[in-house]
């Protein structure tokens, strides 16, 4: 077996279509399917049927693709070593992150970091926690920077910051300027919220229903940014982390004010690896970068 063939029996799982496979591989649809024959002799078991619809994976072709990715994955690090080896400082890292807020964090990170580094490359993929974590797992992500992660032994945490969740008012506001907040004065203003599915929601109704206090928010939405623009255009007010809105208060459009008289919300930025795979020159390079930016943030 060589490692073209499974290049080429990979496109094919992602694509379903020997042409398309072909295309994206810049080769003719013989040569895909030459090569899928030669995988089929080396395991002696059909991996793929064909027909005019496409092609479907037999039994045997999904335990090979299960694995495939990663093997190739995995490959494609052990070149990026190799380049560490030589000294050259070029490569990519993918980081995977969940939730906007933590991409608010990784966007000055990653403009520093690119900076001082041209060479390295970076994909970046915002998801949720678990699909972080199972990115880790699968070695599609050299680095996962997790906000309400579920606990797992699957990852290595290689720092980790508590955050808490601030009231966000525009800079005019009437509260503004106050050193805190309470749970009924903020029930009694236009709320926007995330809606149910993210975590930090769950955290907010769990708050609000031990104060006895009813979470009825105006805006309900799926966006960050939305969020942040409801509050810009002094249509709601909202609960976020002030690193999320750290560019607006440096721009005098946004303030944060500390929820007062109550536990508040609070959670956990992590930034985790695999524990069993050495990173490239360049995720080990931007891991300490993280590692220092988490560090600097404010409490």
């Amino acid at each position: 077996m060589n490692l073209r063939a499974l290049m080429y029996f990979d496109e094919l799982v992602r694509t379903r279509s020997m042409r398309a496979a072909a295309d994206n591989l810049n080769v003719a649809p013989t040569a895909v399917s030459r090569q899928i024959d030669n995988l089929e002799e080396f395991f002696g078991a059909p991996l793929v049927e064909r027909s005019s619809r496409g092609v479907t994976l037999t039994a045997a072709g999904e335990l090979l693709a299960e694995r495939a990715g990663k093997t190739l994955r995995e490959l494609g690090n052990v070149q990026q070593l190799i380049d560490d080896l030589k000294g050259l400082e070029r490569g990519r890292a993918t980081i995977f992150a969940n939730g906007a807020i933590v991409a608010s964090l990784l966007a000055p990170v990653l403009a520093q970091f690119s900076a001082t580094y041209p060479k390295l490359r970076f994909d970046v993929h915002i998801t949720s926690a678990r699909q972080a974590i199972d990115a880790l797992v699968t070695a599609q992500a050299d680095i996962a920077i997790t906000l309400f992660a579920p606990e797992t032994s699957e990852v290595k945490i290689l720092a980790a910051r508590d955050i808490g969740y601030d009231v966000i008012l525009p800079a005019d506001h009437a509260l503004a300027g106050k050193s805190g907040i309470t749970l009924a004065q903020l029930s009694q203003m236009p709320l926007a919220m995330p809606e149910k599915t993210f975590a930090a929601r769950h955290a907010f109704d769990v708050l609000f229903e031990k104060a006895g206090i009813e979470l009825d928010p105006v805006f309900t939405a799926s966006s960050l940014d939305l969020l942040k623009e409801l509050v810009l255009d002094r249509a709601a007010v909202t609960l976020l982390p002030e690193l999320s809105v750290a560019r607006e208060i440096r721009a005098g459009k946004m303030v944060a004010v500390p929820l007062v008289g109550t536990p508040g919300v609070h959670t956990t930025i992590e930034l985790c690896v695999a524990p069993d795979r050495e990173l490239s020159f360049a995720a080990a390079t931007l891991s300490r970068f993280i590692e220092t930016f988490m560090g600097n943030l404010p409490k």
